[in-house]
């Protein structure tokens, strides 16, 4: 039993006798399990390449998706600027989600409010919860700006955002002139891509649209730089000390890395950093706007182009070598910079990490899922080091996304057989890893079921996972680390080149048989 004096965590206190006998008896009499044998031939048969031809054929289920919903993403935006409360027009239920899984990823608090819809509103609308939760969570929590988005239920009703916010300022409910945009956020499409999107848009559609007479485009000389639904911090951090480096003014438009990164030293901090609302006034005046996750914004794309007269230099997302070569000569060709010695001699101690670890990469397997330009990104790196991707999978992508990863596939040798896969989820996934058997996994904490199950089947059949991704809530701290920039691609070299290391140190351990590669010369 435990005591105060000891304490067992759940593991491995649901070892114990008692815990043991318990489960056992609750199986029995409660869950109606199943025959282990039948149980273990279904396993099988879901390993096949039978199974997965059925798999692949379905059309009206998703199981496990690489994604989740478009809430996720504004609420994320939000955070990113000055004293903004994100503010979810839907039920408690949506923003508790919301909320702790971002919990669990930052190991943060989270702020975020609902205006707790019901079944009444529900038949009736949600304008009287809306004119309550404004008023409420203005005077509660004393934001500078209210930003709000809706769930499922606000949507298959109709509510209307624009109609609500404008009769709760006029019934006295919060001041006129208090910023409120908003965004439609409708979960049963999109992902929280889109909805970061959808919410970056209507920042920066309240704050310019009507505000255009004397703005100029290049007035301010600075770059504007969106970063889309970004999750590592240090990724925030890289961009602003690279455009300092090279003299560059920057306006980074939705940067949660304070208020999602707050230390703990006593004072509590509902709001910390962030874009302030000076800069989003003031962003038309920018160079140009640049999207580090294209494929992901195209709503805000557009009003940049239509709105501000930015020519949103196309621009891939800065993962690797290559792409971080292309974003900053783009950088310096808007803005006349020449980029410094200090960001060049880290591009030569990347090209000495990468001919020092190319070896141990050149020709594994990895099979990649994520967010497309996560995708894109990361699989363009694996092709610099002459790894082979077997498969990419964007539940979130669309076609010309996958027209465009196949291109890059088909312009490397190491990437002609990669098959690209689109609104595919994680049970085609688990399928691929039993067929095509990559060395390594690349993706989020949901592929460490991939990677038992694979095991489950026999060691031999084991794919590892790397976690790089989102969301990451089984190992801590790894949100604050960096994926951008020379200073990203050296971080992800490490760790792809290190998994490699780790797992060859594992098959080689056996005393006198195997272990001719256990040594300490590499």
């Amino acid at each position: 039993m435990q005591n105060a004096e000891k304490i067992k965590p759940s593991y491995p206190l649901f070892r114990d006798a008692e815990y043991v006998d318990m489960l056992a008896k609750k199986q029995e009499q409660f869950e109606e399990k199943v025959d282990a044998a039948k149980i273990q031939e279904v396993f099988e048969w879901t390993t096949t390449t039978e199974y997965q031809t059925l798999n692949f054929a379905r059309e009206a289920l998703t199981v496990n998706p690489a994604k989740a919903c478009q809430p996720l993403g504004a609420v994320l935006c939000a955070l990113g600027f000055e004293k903004t409360l994100p503010y979810v027009h839907g039920s408690q239920g949506c923003v508790a989600y919301f909320r702790s899984y971002f919990n669990r990823h930052f190991k943060e608090p989270v702020a975020c409010v609902s205006d707790s819809m019901t079944e009444d509103a529900a038949v009736f609308g949600g304008q009287k919860n809306m004119m309550d939760g404004l008023e409420n969570a203005k005077a509660l929590y004393k934001p500078e700006m209210i930003a709000v988005s809706t769930t499922c239920m606000a949507e298959v009703i109709g509510d209307d955002l624009n109609a609500f916010i404008t009769n709760s300022k006029k019934a006295g409910h919060i001041p006129q002139e208090f910023p409120t945009p908003f965004a439609h956020t409708p979960s049963f499409v999109g992902s929280h891509t889109t909805g970061w999107d959808n919410m970056f848009e209507g920042i920066a559609r309240y704050f310019t649209l009507n505000t255009m007479e004397g703005k100029e485009v290049g007035s301010n000389g600075k770059i504007n730089i969106v970063p889309g639904f970004e999750t590592y911090l240090g990724n925030y951090r890289v961009m602003k000390r690279m455009m300092d480096e090279m003299g560059v003014g920057l306006s980074l438009l939705s940067d949660p890395s304070e208020v999602l990164d707050t230390p703990a030293d006593g004072s509590f901090r509902m709001y910390e950093g962030g874009t302030s609302l000076d800069e989003i006034k003031d962003a038309p005046n920018g160079i140009d706007t640049l999207f580090l996750q294209p494929w992901q914004s195209d709503k805000s794309k557009k009003y940049v182009q239509n709105t501000w007269k930015h020519e949103a230099t196309a621009i891939s997302i800065p993962m690797g070598l290559e792409a971080t070569d292309e974003f900053l000569m783009a950088v310096s060709k808007l803005t006349g910079k020449e980029i410094p010695a200090s960001l060049e001699k880290e591009r030569g101690r990347l090209v000495d990490m990468l001919t020092d670890s190319h070896a141990w990469l050149h020709g594994k397997k990895f099979a990649v899922y994520g967010d497309p330009d996560f995708v894109m990104g990361m699989t363009k790196f694996l092709l610099e080091v002459g790894a082979e991707p077997t498969d990419v999978l964007a539940n979130n992508g669309n076609k010309r996304w996958a027209k465009a990863m196949k291109a890059i596939l088909d312009a490397s040798p190491f990437g002609k057989e990669t098959q690209v896969h689109v609104g595919k989820d994680l049970w085609h996934f688990r399928s691929l890893m039993f067929t095509n058997k990559p060395d390594f996994m690349i993706g989020n904490s949901y592929g460490k079921f991939i990677q038992r199950d694979t095991l489950y089947k026999g060691k031999a059949f084991e794919v590892p996972l790397i976690r790089l991704g989102f969301p990451i809530f089984d190992h801590h701290h790894l949100h604050r680390q960096t994926t951008l920039g020379y200073e990203g691609a050296m971080q992800i070299l490490t760790t792809l080149v290190n998994a490699v290391l780790e797992r060859l140190d594992e098959e080689t351990r056996g005393m006198g048989t195997t272990d001719y590669n256990y040594d300490l010369v590499r």
